[in-house]
């Protein structure tokens, strides 16, 4: 998507690690009206594949999420970090690891809002090492639910998650995909 790579060019900015910070737009400071642009663009890329639900871990996906089910029609539910006291009753969980935090959190969602019979769409800002994806898929699989897809706003090209998610036979789509980023630039996969 040509104009969130030339939002990423113009306010990105690379720190080391290498992390792309975005926070002027997507996950700090939100452009409402451009993610609902990005909303829309996942959904269209999913729209004939009976989405039912979306789901995404909390926080920065959230609001991509939010876009994108409103698009769809369809509801957003999201995998907390932490289990609240609002959080009740039967649970899924799974470990998920934060390449960006570097930690581990346990993540829930709690079953009412999942069940085998939805198509579920993930929906996430980015993807590096795909261990956000794979644990919101583990959570899925504990549902019976099904897989439908990953919608994701900006993909690290240059790290195994994207590849090996695809290698699994999970259809992902990048609205924005980096291949290298250091002090001379942003190289976008064509």
């Amino acid at each position: 998507m040509k104009a969130l790579e030339d939002k990423i060019r113009a306010e990105g900015k690379i720190l080391p690690g290498p992390v792309l910070k975005v926070s002027s737009f997507l996950n700090h400071q939100m452009d409402a009206d451009f993610i609902m642009e990005l909303g829309k663009e996942i959904a269209e890329r999913f729209r004939n594949d009976g989405v039912t639900k979306i789901l995404t871990i909390e926080s920065s996906g959230i609001a991509i999420a939010v876009a994108a089910g409103a698009a769809l029609h369809v509801p957003v539910l999201f995998a907390k970090k932490h289990r609240t006291s609002n959080v009740s009753g039967v649970l899924y969980q799974t470990l998920v690891h934060s390449y960006t935090h570097g930690t581990d959190y346990t993540v829930v969602v709690e079953r009412e809002y999942l069940k085998a019979e939805d198509r579920v769409l993930i929906v996430d800002d980015f993807l590096a090492n795909g261990k956000a994806v794979e644990g919101l898929l583990d959570l899925i699989g504990q549902a019976g639910a099904q897989a439908v897809g990953a919608g994701i706003a900006i993909e690290k090209g240059f790290q195994e998650g994207g590849e090996k998610l695809r290698a699994s036979g999970l259809r992902v789509e990048s609205l924005a995909i980096v291949e290298q980023m250091d002090d001379s630039g942003i190289v976008f996969r064509s």
